[in-house]
């Protein structure tokens, strides 16, 4: 066990010194976590409004930090989702400003995960926000994986000339990148399937017309499956030539095998039932893996140590 006693938390981003940032998504709280599990609270993002699914969700860093100190962080504000970035000097947070504004909130459905890909663009999840129709619009921004400039402008040879990347998605909450840049997510269903899916630019993923694969093969397959009771999958890394994937409905830690030529092996459970839900998979500069806990969400059955963050060296 590296931390307890934690709200909720959401973002998991790593800073150059081996340290991480961590967002609580109700308090709002901005915390630094050292290697060795120490805490400090560092403040608290102003303008988030938590409701629900919603409130301060992911984090990610700017890839030139040691030279800008930027922090971008997605979150649920009074009238939407955005995204906004601040400076981070030293302790002191800055104040942030809204890269990307107009995502549809809702109490479900938000999506809310940040990475930056090799491309040093941001990839958003933005969720459906419980209207499925939009996830099949593609002028519209909710049901898809986006993917914009550190200004938050529509990256340069997106498919559609906007700043969708793919689309026809439900709830996207996690995001890494495997061997050869692929770029891989993970999805939630509603009542039949979640998914792993291998996402490629301008492709249609079948929200709300497809649960799971498609028959007809109109649309994009996912590359796994699961049962709703067994994933809920959000939070997802690759370490050790695995996919490792945080399940909250299924409380456990699923590692998934990646083969040179993309495709994904038999999916392997640890510790089921001895966390409970988990919500953000990091991997950590050392190589270990962080998982983070949402215990106290209003959907789990919170212990007195919760909400916590487990680390868990990889080794082999």
């Amino acid at each position: 066990m590296l931390v307890e006693h934690l709200e909720v938390p959401w973002g998991v981003a790593f800073l150059p010194d081996g340290s991480a940032l961590v967002d609580e998504r109700v308090t709002a709280h901005l915390l630094r976590i050292a290697p060795d599990g120490s805490k400090r609270v560092l403040g608290t993002i102003p303008g988030v409004v938590p409701q629900d699914e919603g409130g301060l969700l992911g984090l990610a860093i700017s890839p030139t930090y040691a030279r800008d100190h930027l922090v971008y962080a997605y979150l649920s504000a009074a009238a939407d989702n955005r995204v906004v970035r601040f400076r981070l000097d030293g302790d002191k947070i800055g104040q942030p400003k809204p890269i990307l504004t107009g995502l549809v909130k809702a109490s479900y459905h938000n999506g809310g995960r940040l990475a930056f890909g090799p491309d040093h663009l941001l990839y958003v999840t933005v969720g459906d926000a419980t209207v499925g129709a939009r996830a099949q619009d593609k002028n519209a921004l909710n049901g898809k994986v986006l993917r914009i400039t550190p200004d938050g402008a529509a990256a340069p040879g997106n498919p559609f000339g906007n700043r969708v990347y793919t689309m026809g998605h439900r709830n996207v909450e996690g995001l890494a990148w495997g061997p050869g840049n692929r770029l891989y997510e993970t999805e939630f269903g509603e009542n039949l399937f979640d998914e792993i899916n291998l996402l490629v630019p301008g492709k249609n993923y079948g929200w709300p017309t497809v649960e799971g694969h498609d028959a007809s093969n109109r649309f994009q397959q996912p590359l796994i499956t699961w049962e709703t009771a067994q994933a809920s999958p959000s939070g997802v890394a690759y370490a050790d030539g695995a996919l490792w994937v945080g399940a909250l409905r299924g409380e456990r830690l699923w590692r998934v095998p990646v083969h040179s030529d993309g495709t994904l092996g038999s999916p392997t459970p640890y510790f089921e039932g001895k966390y409970g839900r988990i919500r953000t998979v990091a991997l950590a500069p050392d190589g270990s893996l962080w998982l983070t806990t949402s215990n106290r969400d209003g959907r789990g059955s919170p212990v007195a140590a919760d909400d916590r963050i487990i680390r868990v060296p990889l080794t082999g």
